[in-house]
């Protein structure tokens, strides 16, 4: 018997020490956190690694709506928290690993999700790979001189790398957008097109423009419904080094604040958008809108906020579900509704959800940390959604891209950083670079005269009379914004249901942990030598008490589930 427990010592000695060897390769790899999760992981991919496919074999015709995940690399703020690697990236496909326990509170498994998407990009994908195979396209598809709305939007949970995706797609595109332009056969060159840019954020039901100390500015619609932004400052770039400045201008004056998931978060929706017109007419020959979304929250990144921080989550994922539901709208057949005013985000962007003419690419970007395992799952989900139909876009005689375009990389480092010789200073100091109301993006004709009494007479208004969020209507319209409204009502009341389904099952799982922790000491008490029958008395009786707690709480639960699952059939 001696011999045997000697060898079992030896065993164990051998396997912490085989452990201890792993978790420093782990760490040096710099992918620390738990071994047993981590070989898991390993194993997993290991055997999965042939189902990867190259970017270049996804769909042949850019569709209508490309959805597509980015993956960032670990950070060291994660590997500080051992937090370790729980997203795998095997292109179409994204798979989230979430570590759990079984019910024994001992036995360790993965339970393993996955979605498939039109591109997935892991963490030694690059930005120029993200931008070369979602927005590359648009740019021809933009300059086509047909009237095109492109519209690419960055989304995902705050710290996921939204911002730094959508900056780098910014830099990317201004040097295909003037190759383009420079180009004898383009239907948009520099000698019939102007090129004009707008930078404005949606801040806590406030629109405010980045290129103009960060003004106020008001969103309307005109009588013909068309979407007018009064007081926003349109830049004219004339090249490379004009574009990056005024987005190194727009990004740099953006919001940001400390939340419970990131030190610096964007609390706003950013919005850059690039108009062509034509230099004569000034009709819209394509436009082209870059949308950093607000990084969206789960209910526990909110316990510790303030009454402003709680607010500013609840507008930023009332209006995250408004855009899905517009994205998805452009998939329907083209008599169905669009809900664009459901948000004031949608309301901006109407004419890309409303023209025959639209491309929309998102960039779902996600966390690899086991510990935002659930927040890449609602990322992933709120993406999957999005994509449950596919279309394509309208044919516009694309030329090939990637085999005729090189970026220039000097003319991305000479930006000059003189805030006097800004080109947005000088917008402000030059009168014929300045405007009062911002220009109408019609498709075939340019405002009429009424039009723009109206918006200039509501511009003219005291600000008593003209909240900052007030929409102008035309009289055959009234009923459309009480729909719209109705729909609104149903979409925050679905996700206040929804968070609370969710709060609820964590509640329950932690006090289901605690309460197994008990029974666990109950069973080693009575199991004892020599228990006594008020032991045993006692020990029932507790029991008795956990067990009822654990009816009542999956009573409660249960209870909450059926009614959010009524009212998400019902409406």
């Amino acid at each position: 018997m001696n011999a045997e427990r000697e060898e079992r010592r030896r065993t164990m000695l051998e396997r912490k020490k085989a452990r201890a060897q792993e978790e420093q390769r782990n760490i040096a790899a710099g992918n620390p956190g738990d071994v047993d999760f981590i070989g898991m992981v390993r194993e997993w991919r290991a055997a999965h690694a042939d189902q990867a496919q190259p970017l270049d074999a996804g769909p042949t015709a850019p569709p209508k709506i490309c959805i597509c995940v980015r993956k960032r690399p670990i950070s060291d703020k994660e590997r500080n928290k051992n937090d370790h690697d729980s997203v795998t990236c095997l292109n179409p496909e994204v798979w989230i690993h979430s570590a759990k326990l079984r019910v024994d509170g001992i036995t360790k498994y993965l339970d393993h999700t996955s979605f498939q998407f039109d591109y997935t990009f892991h963490e030694d994908n690059t930005t120029e790979d993200v931008y070369n195979t979602t927005t590359l396209p648009l740019i021809d598809f933009v300059c086509s001189g047909h009237g095109g709305r492109a519209t690419v939007f960055a989304y995902g949970q705050t710290g996921s790398g939204k911002t730094y995706t959508m900056s780098g797609i910014q830099n990317m595109m201004c040097e295909d957008l003037y190759f383009l332009l420079n180009s004898a056969d383009s239907a948009c060159t520099k000698e019939n097109t102007n090129v004009m840019v707008s930078f404005f954020e949606l801040y806590g039901g406030y629109v405010q423009d980045l290129l103009n100390d960060r003004n106020r500015v008001k969103v309307l619609e005109d009588g013909k419904g068309e979407v007018v932004i009064a007081g926003l400052t349109e830049v004219e770039s004339y090249g490379p080094e004009t574009f990056l400045e005024i987005l190194r201008q727009g990004n740099s004056a953006r919001t940001t604040h400390m939340t419970e998931a990131n030190d610096a978060s964007s609390r706003s929706h950013a919005i850059c958008q690039i108009m062509l017109r034509d230099a004569k007419t000034n009709k819209l020959k394509g436009k082209l809108s870059l949308v950093d979304l607000a990084g969206s929250e789960r209910g526990s990144d909110t316990k510790s906020h303030n009454s402003q921080r709680r607010a500013e989550s609840s507008d930023i994922n009332t209006s995250l579900l408004s855009l899905k539901e517009c994205i998805r709208a452009l998939d329907r057949d083209a008599s169905k509704h669009v809900p664009y005013r459901g948000s004031k985000l949608t309301l901006i962007l109407k004419d890309c959800f409303t023209s025959d003419r639209a491309m929309t690419t998102m960039i779902a970007t996600v966390s690899p940390g086991a510990s935002a395992a659930d927040h890449s799952l609602n990322t992933l989900r709120y993406a999957d959604r999005i994509k449950e139909k596919r279309s394509t876009a309208p044919t516009l005689s694309p030329r090939p891209l990637a085999t005729t375009r090189r970026r220039r990389p000097s003319a991305m480092t000479n930006v000059t950083k003189a805030k006097a010789e800004s080109p947005v200073n000088e917008m402000r100091t030059s009168q014929s670079r300045s405007m009062a109301v911002s220009r109408v993006e019609v498709p075939e004709t340019t405002m009429a005269n009424d039009d723009l009494d109206l918006a200039e007479e509501n511009q003219s208004r005291p600000e008593s009379e003209t909240a900052d969020d007030d929409l102008l209507f035309s009289e055959d319209e009234k009923e459309e914004p009480a729909k719209d409204e109705e729909l609104n009502q149903t979409v925050r009341e679905l996700f206040e249901e929804e968070e609370g389904v969710l709060n609820m099952h964590m509640t329950f799982i932690a006090e289901n942990a605690k309460l197994l922790s008990k029974e666990g000491a109950l069973l080693q008490d009575v199991q004892r030598p020599n228990v006594s029958d008020e032991e045993i008395e006692r020990y029932a009786s507790m029991l008795e008490e956990i067990l009822d707690r654990k009816e009542d709480m999956i009573a409660a639960l249960q209870r909450k589930l059926a009614v959010f699952e009524s009212h998400l059939e019902a409406k």
